[in-house]
């Protein structure tokens, strides 16, 4: 596929940096750039016991570097020692409940962890390409928000995300213009293999399998754009690809599939069938915080100005080739 080579010759020793590397997307993306060559740093909190990351392979091509993306002068040292050319940033504190739970830490990392991020990244000559990653945005709506849609997420978490969007365009704008372009790429909610986080639906489906007990969902009610997280990785990818040499794209975009979005209940109803051995789930009925109900995306801008359509069909060649050619432990990923 022509795409496919074009792409892996772009990033083939190209000098990434990708920020919370050691998380559930952050390393399907490292995995995906060493595959094609790039020269990768990771900046990270250390990973979790129970991790994709720790799964992996990381011997040949990877330098990492854990450390809280709330230290700047550590992250600044990193990112000078790393010179890159392209970054993706996607740490953060990513649990609606934890943001609930310690909401001044979820701004000091989603918003002012950007911001260090960013401030350092004013010192790299060699910089060109910039992809900040967010989600949950948007004000509250029914419809699928579009890009032009109020910023003002409803928890602390959401919220947190859409400052970090306001203070990555003003950066871009301010002091990365003519030198480096950035594009703000928000996705929708993720899936797939590798994902062990605590309060995410389809783990907390296999985890209760396991132990042979319902699935309990706490906003059994909520509609979501799920999507497998390949699908986002390669919209990432390819946004820091072509706004290399086409800036005048450079811009806010969702990623979101074009499917119809599904609530809570109704993944895990088709987990449980496919799963069968009777599994159900039921929804808690302990008092949980208030989250957004409906959460629908348009991806339409996106697909217009970066041709989706490859994007996506890329990320399924990608998914096949991974598992035809890795067997044991990764296999099962």
């Amino acid at each position: 596929m022509a795409d496919l080579g074009e792409m892996k010759s772009f990033y083939k020793d190209k000098r990434v940096l990708v920020t919370g590397h050691t998380g559930f997307k952050g390393a399907w993306l490292c995995r995906l750039l060493l595959d094609m060559g790039a020269k990768v740093y990771g900046y990270a909190l250390a990973p979790e016991r129970e991790s994709l990351y720790g799964l992996l392979d990381w011997e040949k091509g990877l330098v990492s570097c854990y450390g809280d993306i709330r230290q700047p002068k550590k992250l600044g040292a990193f990112v000078k020692k790393a010179e890159p050319e392209v970054v993706f940033h996607l740490a953060a504190q990513p649990l609606v409940s934890v943001g609930y739970a310690k909401p001044v830490k979820t701004y000091e990392t989603n918003l002012m962890g950007t911001v260090y991020l960013l401030e350092a990244l004013r010192q790299v000559e060699r910089l060109r390409s910039v992809v900040v990653t967010t989600d949950k945005v948007y004000a509250e709506t029914k419809e699928a928000a579009e890009e032009e849609e109020r910023l003002d997420g409803f928890d602390p978490y959401a919220n947190s995300k859409s400052c970090a969007e306001l203070a990555a365009a003003c950066y871009g704008r301010c002091f990365l213009q003519g030198k480096t372009v950035l594009s703000r790429l928000r996705a929708g909610n993720v899936i797939g293999g590798g994902d062990f986080a605590p309060h995410r639906i389809l783990p907390d489906c296999i985890r209760a399998a396991v132990e042979r007990k319902p699935v309990i969902l706490r906003h059994p009610e909520g509609v979501r754009p799920y999507q497998h997280v390949l699908e986002p990785l390669t919209a990432y990818l390819w946004t820091a690809w072509k706004q290399w040499d086409a800036p005048e794209l450079a811009d806010c975009y969702n990623v979101a599939s074009k499917g119809e979005d599904i609530s809570n209940g109704q993944l895990a109803g088709l987990f449980c069938k496919y799963w069968g051995d009777g599994m159900k789930w039921q929804a808690e009925p302990a008092d949980f915080p208030r989250e957004q109900t409906v959460l629908r995306l348009n991806g339409g801008k996106y697909r217009k100005n970066w041709a989706g359509r490859h994007a996506g069909m890329w990320s399924r060649r990608f998914l096949q080739r991974w598992h035809g050619r890795r067997s044991g432990r990764e296999a099962a990923i």
